[in-house]
């Protein structure tokens, strides 16, 4: 009997190590596309190989290995962006950089240095205001506007992470718009008693 389990394992293991060297960079280069970063990418396919290693382990059949890795991947990307909140509105700006390679940061919109405790009140007011808006916005219209505006994914990118088609994607994105609009412009109107 242990011969038996053992000889069932070596083959598990095999099995394993073959669809990983198959499959490993085609599926990293499926995962990095829809990613802001290598490391993220690293730890999703990691997570996929985890995923395929339980249910070798657990005995349940996969028929389509190719397919089912690629399904967990999106899966996984897709969970990833769900319960992704960054703490700060500044992390979303850090995001994305600047076409000479530079790291954007929330102070690049907001009022000059001046170290004066008008603009420091200022700047906090901006941050504040800009934060509270975005979080008021329904889940989905505040994802899709981070990852097309902040992360800079095309429509199509974030169509294929998040499942929805490409018009309701516009849809969301225009009624976030809209709000931040209205938002912003109380903001606006708040600082310059306008």
């Amino acid at each position: 009997m242990v011969n038996l389990n053992i000889t069932m394992a070596d083959t598990q293991n095999d099995s394993i190590r073959l669809t990983v060297e198959k499959e490993r960079k085609r599926l990293l280069d499926f995962i990095r596309k829809r990613v802001p970063t290598q490391e993220d990418a690293e730890d999703i396919l990691q997570d996929v190989f985890f995923e395929l290693t339980n249910t070798y382990r657990l005995m349940k059949p996969v028929e389509q290995v190719a397919s089912w890795l690629f399904t967990v991947a999106r899966n996984k990307i897709t969970d990833r962006y769900r319960k992704k909140k960054p703490t700060s509105l500044e992390d979303h700006f850090a995001v994305r950089a600047g076409d000479d390679g530079d790291r954007l940061d929330i102070s690049d919109f907001l009022p000059s240095n001046s170290n004066s405790p008008e603009t420091e009140m200022m700047r906090e007011a901006i941050s504040d205001g800009l934060m509270a808006a975005l979080e008021q916005l329904p889940a989905e219209q505040r994802e899709v506007f981070i990852m097309h505006e902040i992360e800079d994914k095309s429509f199509q990118e974030i169509s294929e992470i998040t499942g929805a088609n490409v018009n309701t994607l516009l849809s969301r994105k225009r009624y976030a718009v809209l709000f931040l609009r209205e938002q912003l412009q109380s903001l606006y109107n708040d600082l310059f008693n306008t």
